[in-house]
């Protein structure tokens, strides 16, 4: 009989350590399907458009999201609401040059989880590092993610003060008299990331 209760209790110890030991997935993000959008505004009007996702995985941890990382070709940045060749690419090259995210120098955007805080179903609470332009700084914001075994998704809503990361091109923060030239700090972008299939 105790050598029974030996075996049994030997064996709930190994099933609690293993369930409560860290088992981590990095789940890769499909570049092609998932997607991030834009939008700047100024005092009466805002454009918005689209950026590429170079690659980037979501850490799983027993079906909870405990980390990631998200690398952004910000060489890809397009805008979608302009319907003029010209004017379109007038913003475009504008985006891209020294004043806002100077693409040449530096090519690549990231963001990177450090903490990942369950906030209901489904729904977490994220903190990360925001890397633009060379500069990081942490951002927090609320995140929608549906896990299935390696089959995942998730949304996000994300809201910057883009002169953090030194764009400061426009901000009545820094310069007066802009009018309705002025454009706000404020930067929105929507993410939606999917798993590879």
């Amino acid at each position: 009989m105790k050598k029974i209760l030996l075996s049994l209790t030997l064996s709930l110890i190994t099933l609690f350590v293993f369930a409560t030991k860290p088992h981590i997935e990095n789940v890769r993000i499909d570049s092609e399907t998932s997607k991030v959008e834009w939008i700047g505004s100024k005092v009466a009007s805002s454009h918005e458009g689209n950026v590429n996702i170079s690659k980037g995985f979501l850490s799983i941890d027993h079906g909870t999201l405990v980390g990631g990382e998200i690398a952004i070709d910000m060489n890809s940045i397009s805008c979608s609401d302009i319907k003029s060749e010209k004017k379109n690419k007038y913003l475009v090259d504008h985006l891209k040059d020294e004043d806002f995210f100077h693409t040449a120098k530096f090519p690549l955007a990231t963001i990177k989880i450090i903490r990942a805080e369950t906030a209901g179903e489904n729904s977490y609470k994220i903190l990360a590092d925001l890397t633009i332009k060379g500069i990081t700084h942490p951002i927090a914001f609320q995140a929608h993610v549906r896990i299935n075994g390696k089959d995942l998704s998730a949304r996000a809503n994300i809201r910057i003060d883009r002169t953090k990361w030194d764009i400061r091109y426009g901000s009545g923060t820094f310069f007066e008299d802009l009018g309705d030239k002025m454009i706000l700090d404020e930067i929105k972008f929507n993410i939606s990331l999917l798993s590879v299939k």
